[in-house]
């Protein structure tokens, strides 16, 4: 099956660079409601029939113009959430204390998944339940899902599920609001990203970007 994974559209927070997890969150801009109305068209080639949104009000507003635009329901998931900052909730991503929590979320994907964020989430527990939301969207027989999430977390996911992306690219790569990574597989026989932000992916032993760990959280 393909996989859609689709980064939320812009909130305030993102504007102000807070490390800002909680559920509820913050609604969208201006800019990331266009964002939102945007996605239709952008993914306009890609024949989605699942459709899922993290328990945040971002991913929901993100998903709303597209499910209209398909007829499709909008399955609200907690497992697709951002990873939890804990104690550094509404810090700034770009202070000591924020670059923490990327620091943490890239030690995961580096295989260090026991690791516990200060007040919040180890490894393990986030990606048992990302890994629980892809499969439930593979079991619904889609040849296409589209899982709107957060960036921290797919860049994660997707370093530690696809076999042809490693730290040094997730790290080196931040997604924007509204970035899509395509993949293709199965839960059982494994991932392989297809594109990252509209650009082609390199195929699993071909040498690739690599970059250190940057700030990039919501």
């Amino acid at each position: 099956m393909r996989l859609l994974l689709v980064r939320h559209a812009e909130t305030p927070s993102n504007v102000r660079h807070l490390l800002d997890t909680g559920v509820p969150g913050p609604a969208l801009t201006a800019l990331g409601e266009q964002q939102a109305a945007a996605l239709p068209e952008a993914l306009a080639d890609e024949d989605i029939t699942a459709l899922y949104a993290s328990t945040l009000i971002r991913t929901q507003l993100t998903a709303a113009p597209l499910a209209a635009a398909r007829g499709l329901e909008v399955r609200v998931r907690d497992g697709i959430r951002e990873v939890t900052a804990g104690d550094l909730e509404m810090l700034p991503g770009d202070s000591a204390q924020g670059e923490l929590y990327m620091k943490t979320v890239f030690a995961w994907a580096a295989g260090d998944t026991a690791l516990r964020l200060p007040g919040g989430e180890s490894g393990d527990e986030v990606l048992e339940r990302y890994d629980a939301v892809v499969a439930e969207a593979a079991a619904t027989g889609a040849g296409t899902a589209a899982l709107v999430s957060h960036g921290a977390v797919i860049r994660m996911w997707t370093a530690v599920r696809a076999a042809n992306v490693d730290v040094p690219f997730a790290a080196a790569h931040p997604l924007r609001n509204t970035g899509v990574v395509v993949l293709e597989g199965t839960p059982s026989t494994g991932w392989t990203a297809l594109t990252w932000a509209d650009e082609t992916v390199v195929p699993p032993g071909e040498a690739g970007p690599t970059g250190e760990p940057v700030p990039d959280a919501e």
